[in-house]
């Protein structure tokens, strides 16, 4: 299995893909000029407004939704990963990945905003339905959406709950061994997976709303804990910050893996852990309900900071202060640099557990078995609802019953194999899955670009609205020459038609109305 899983990613996570992700964000970062950095404070001020209604979630809802499955166990045990294979350098890539990555994830919330739509009182998005829309190719939407829930439901949820596990057993002890009749695995994996699995039948048997709602207490108050904890640290080795950032800079370019290894590893786990590109967070970025299509967008497009700039820096630099790593060489058992015994595996969470025991002796390794488990256990949520949103899209041709309930037992039971089989394979099998929707989103979204630029146009509007000062954003689709968005149409229509007293809105009424016949 090993073996045909690094076949597999051998042949998917090819150089090919790695400046496919690189070149993707440069690409809509110079023709949103910059929108990462131009409306910076757009973004704070529309990520603290917003509500929620009966069919949506409110945009801070969306955000937490999203970061549950931005900020997992790649930020903690991914960034491990990049450092052990790739050398310190890898950070760098990581964070160019992360800059360049926020317009893609512009680009793809704002499409998956566009072209939502209204199913079963809720509203529903994704790459599936904008491929579909937006480039008129209905096969590669159900390409994308057949490869998102296998992914989603199968193969991604593994990699967190084996870094749950791997936490619990580093922290706590690995008990008893017991056999069962698909292998020997310690007592305190096969109780963590059992705890996991049961919790998380519990709320995802409760709908969207419900992983909302979790989600908007759960990962802000995680994600803060943490960084908390790593600034503490970073403040007691405060000397050592500039030696560290010139180590990254330094071995960005000249570093002691290759270069090739830093920037392939520093893009890899970089798009595993903000999913930008990856074609995930659109499906929360549809759940939303805003004023204009372009406001989620920029939400949206503010998670990449807070999911590497902070999240995953605040990793590396405590990683790298305490010395807390090995980095792997060509060959098996080999190491350019080697602080730590050779059987620690740098696919876990244990880089990071040893970093935070040094420093604060006692409070490391259980802290982190905490911190991995609701890192790890929002991004499994996460991973149902997209996989869930998916099998919404295919349910639109094909009316089969019962799908959901086998998602739900398929993904609860992939999450207990994946607490209590090797990390290694788990993570190569997440890699699999990551890589896989990356190439179907990220050229879907360039062609739909070439094609009728519908992200862009979007952002000019709301732009020319926010020069105009209007305090209440409105979105006509057909006036700007987008086609498909029928939600947006309807609801144009049906808010212009309510209050058509001036002239204005009663001539765009009549547009709409034109076009529409």
């Amino acid at each position: 299995m090993q073996s045909l899983v690094d076949f597999l990613n051998g042949i998917i996570w090819s150089p090919v893909l790695i400046y496919l992700c690189l070149g993707a964000g440069l690409f809509y970062s110079v023709i949103t000029r910059f929108v990462q950095i131009r409306h910076f404070f757009e973004m704070w001020r529309l990520l603290l407004s917003g509500k929620s209604s009966e069919k949506g979630i409110s945009s801070f809802q969306a955000l937490a939704v999203s970061l549950s499955g931005r900020v997992g166990t790649g930020n903690i045990a991914g960034v491990a990963a990049a450092i052990g294979f790739g050398g310190p350098g890898a950070v760098f890539w990581m964070w160019t990945v992360a800059f360049f990555g926020a317009a893609t994830a512009y680009a793809e919330s704002t499409l998956a905003q566009i072209y939502k739509e209204e199913d079963e009182g809720e509203f529903r998005g994704g790459p599936a339905y904008y491929i579909e829309k937006a480039m008129g190719q209905k096969w590669y939407a159900w390409i994308f959406a057949i490869a998102t829930i296998f992914a989603c439901g199968v193969l991604l949820p593994g990699v967190q709950s084996n870094s749950i596990g791997n936490a619990v057993e580093a922290a706590f002890g690995s008990g008893q061994m017991i056999e069962t009749a698909v292998g020997t695995f310690s007592f305190a994996k096969i109780f963590t997976g059992t705890v996991v699995s049961i919790i998380l039948a519990f709320i995802i048997f409760g709908g969207v709303k419900r992983i909302a709602h979790f989600t908007q207490v759960v990962v802000p108050f995680m994600a803060l804990a943490y960084i908390v904890t790593a600034f503490i640290i970073i403040l007691l080795n405060i000397s050592a910050v500039p030696t560290i950032f010139a180590m990254i800079i330094n071995d960005a370019f000249t570093p002691m893996a290759g270069f090739g290894a830093a920037i392939g590893w520093g893009v890899k786990r970089g798009v595993y852990s903000n999913e930008a590109g990856q074609g995930t967070g659109p499906h929360a970025a549809a759940a939303a309900n805003v004023d204009h299509p372009a406001q989620q967008g920029l939400v949206q497009s503010f998670s990449i900071y807070i999911d590497t700039l902070l999240v995953c820096s605040a990793t590396a630099f405590m990683i790298l202060i305490t010395g807390a790593y090995n980095v792997h060489g060509g060959g098996e058992g080999a190491f350019l640099v080697q602080n730590l015994s050779e059987s620690i595996s740098a696919n876990g969470p244990v880089f990071t557990q040893l970093a935070i025991e040094s420093a604060l002796p006692g409070i490391g390794k259980p802290f982190i078995a905490v911190a991995l488990f609701f890192f790890a256990f929002t991004t499994i949520l996460a991973y149902y609802y997209i996989a869930e949103t998916n099998i919404a899209y295919i349910r639109r041709t094909f009316k089969i019953s019962g799908l959901m309930f086998i998602l739900k037992l398929v993904l609860i039971s992939a999450v207990f194999y994946g607490t209590v089989k090797t990390a290694n394979l788990a993570w190569a099998m997440g890699d699999v899955g990551v890589g896989l929707m990356a190439w179907l989103n990220i050229v879907g979204i360039l062609i739909i670009f070439f094609l009728s630029k519908p992200a862009i146009k979007a952002l000019k509007d709301y732009e020319e609205q926010q020069k105009r000062g209007v305090t209440e954003y409105t979105f006509n689709p057909v006036k700007l020459g987008i086609k498909g968005a029928t939600y947006w149409e309807d609801r144009y229509r049906r808010e212009s038609g309510k209050s058509a007293t001036s002239g204005d809105k009663e001539v765009d009424v009549e547009v709409v109305n034109n076009t529409s016949s």
